[in-house]
């Protein structure tokens, strides 16, 4: 379980994180949405101890994560999938990491197998391809067979068979128990993975919820109706608070009256229906519904910030949670 409660962070007048609170509990995966400059980056440092809050705490399994004695076993971690010495090949990059946690040669030999690099295992990764690149930051995660994973992009660069296949990883990994958070900017990958959302704008949390409810409640409340008698169907829905759009010359779209209402207006008629559906918006026209103002505020304001001016002088430390393990 990840718990953030009050995060703030600043860099000088500059505030990239405010006030964030949220719960990412086991069991389920949970997505990390926000437009760019939200926080989304500083808040994963935070979680992770590469930053230092200026305010609140964050803790992973009920401490902090820079406690954990282990932090392997605890959290597996990618923010930057080619934070790799370029001259190892991928199984010695692992067979490294595993050796500053007492983690046998026979798991490094499972997790390469588990992300598809058996074959080039034994080749340099600075010859990767970024879709390689990304498995292996992905084999790195799943070293220490953690309760928790934090995984920052992690379709980046895979082709389709690689999204359906770590769609499947973070589901079964969640099944399992385990606690998965992961930020993506794709949101049709992301509706299919994740169960839970925590999308936050301007450094600030917009919503902790479900990925239903965030496409329900953007949802608008009309019902696209099929028919080949169209214009007799809208006669017969007329009404106070009705409103009929025709969208094809067989096709209406209806607010103001339920699916079965619909129908029985129909039946009644006599009218043919070939279609009726409530209408939905995917989690994309949700999302940038929910975070409209977090954008428009986030190109015009001189206060709030991604902290992309530290960017450059964090990229060690972004790249490093591998490193960092490394290192301890």
């Amino acid at each position: 379980m990840i718990e953030a409660r009050g995060l703030e962070k600043r860099y000088g007048d500059k505030v990239a994180v405010h006030d964030l609170s949220f719960t990412v509990r086991p069991g389920t995966v949970t997505g990390f949405l926000g437009p760019n400059g939200a926080g989304k980056s500083t808040t994963m440092r935070m979680i992770l101890g590469l930053d230092r809050p200026t305010r609140g705490e964050v803790l992973v399994n009920g401490r902090r994560y820079r406690d954990a004695a282990a932090p392997m076993h605890e959290v597996g971690v990618m923010l930057e999938a080619r934070a790799v010495h370029t001259g190892r090949s991928a199984a010695k990059h692992l067979l490294a990491l595993a050796q500053t946690h007492g983690i046998s040669r026979r798991r490094v030999n499972e997790v390469i197998e588990m992300v598809g690099l058996t074959d080039v295992a034994r080749k340099r990764a600075g010859g990767f391809s970024l879709g390689m690149g990304q498995r292996l930051g992905i084999a790195s995660a799943l070293l220490g067979d953690p309760a928790t994973l934090i995984l920052d992009e992690p379709v980046n660069g895979l082709d389709p068979e690689g999204i359906r296949w770590i769609r499947s990883l973070l589901r079964d990994l969640a099944a399992e128990g385990r606690t998965v958070f992961l930020s993506s900017h794709l949101m049709s990958e992301m509706a299919q993975t994740a169960t839970n959302l925590v999308v936050v704008g301007r450094g600030r949390l917009i919503a902790e919820t479900t990925v239903e409810e965030v496409i329900a409640s953007a949802s608008p409340a009309a019902i696209h109706v099929r028919t080949p008698q169209s214009a007799a169907l809208r006669d017969v829905l007329a009404g106070p608070g009705v409103t009929v759009t025709s969208t094809a010359a067989d096709t209406l779209d209806v607010t103001g009256r339920t699916s079965a209402q619909i129908g029985e207006a129909a039946r009644a008629a006599g009218l043919a229906l070939y279609e009726l559906t409530p209408k939905q918006v995917s989690l994309e026209d949700a999302f940038m519904d929910l975070t409209r103002d977090a954008v428009e505020y986030g190109t015009t304001s001189p206060n709030i910030t991604s902290s992309s001016s530290t960017d450059n002088e964090k990229t060690l430390a972004l790249a490093g949670i591998v490193g960092s393990e490394a290192r301890a």
